[in-house]
């Protein structure tokens, strides 16, 4: 496998996300905005906003995630941070509410809720080389909990719906499941 680097998504590094989700925004035209702004917000948008809110949402900082490159090339992301940041993901109506409603508003408890590769770049192992700086980060961030809410298993190791990232991933990362609101969505959990 190529060498894979990890670096905070700073403003600097714009162009280097707009790339790797190219120019729908990756799924969707989502800009990976799905958990970050609430439902009724969110449908009101078109993938411009969702762009433009993403934009301004890197300037305000802190950084919302990391850009992982082999060289110079930007080949993956993953979305890390303050489970306060992400409404969507805090819903009483999500698989990966918190268990305990308070932890929704810690700034130590982090959630790692979304990974982006273009397909070229799927199935080489990237994920597990994200989760694991993504443990990193929010570690030396100062988090003490970092959770996830994979799927388990998907038709095709390619899958788009990987978005959430796989349980074996956050498994070989140390994760322990904490709770099973659906079949095949775990909530998985590390302490820092």
């Amino acid at each position: 496998m190529d060498v894979l680097s990890a670096q905070p998504l700073t403003p600097d590094r714009w162009d280097d996300f707009e790339r790797l989700l190219g120019p729908s925004g990756a799924c969707y035209g989502c800009w990976c905005t799905h958990f970050r702004i609430p439902t009724s917000q969110r449908k009101t948008m078109d993938a411009e906003d969702k762009k433009r809110f993403m934009r301004e949402r890197i300037a305000a900082g802190p950084p919302p995630g990391l850009l992982g490159y082999i060289d110079d090339r930007p080949v993956a992301w993953v979305q890390v941070g303050p489970r306060l940041e992400l409404p969507q993901w805090n819903s009483v109506k999500t698989v990966s509410r918190p268990l305990d409603p308070s932890d929704g508003e810690d700034r130590s408890v982090w959630a790692v809720s979304c990974f982006f590769m273009n397909s070229g770049d799927r199935g080489r192992g990237y994920s597990h080389h994200m989760l694991s700086e993504a443990v990193n980060f929010a570690r030396t961030s100062g988090a003490r909990l970092l959770e996830g809410c994979p799927i388990e298993r998907t038709k095709q190791s390619k899958s788009v719906g990987l978005y959430v990232g796989s349980q074996r991933i956050f498994e070989a990362a140390g994760f322990s499941e904490i709770a099973k609101r659906k079949d095949g969505r775990p909530l998985m959990r590390l302490v820092l």
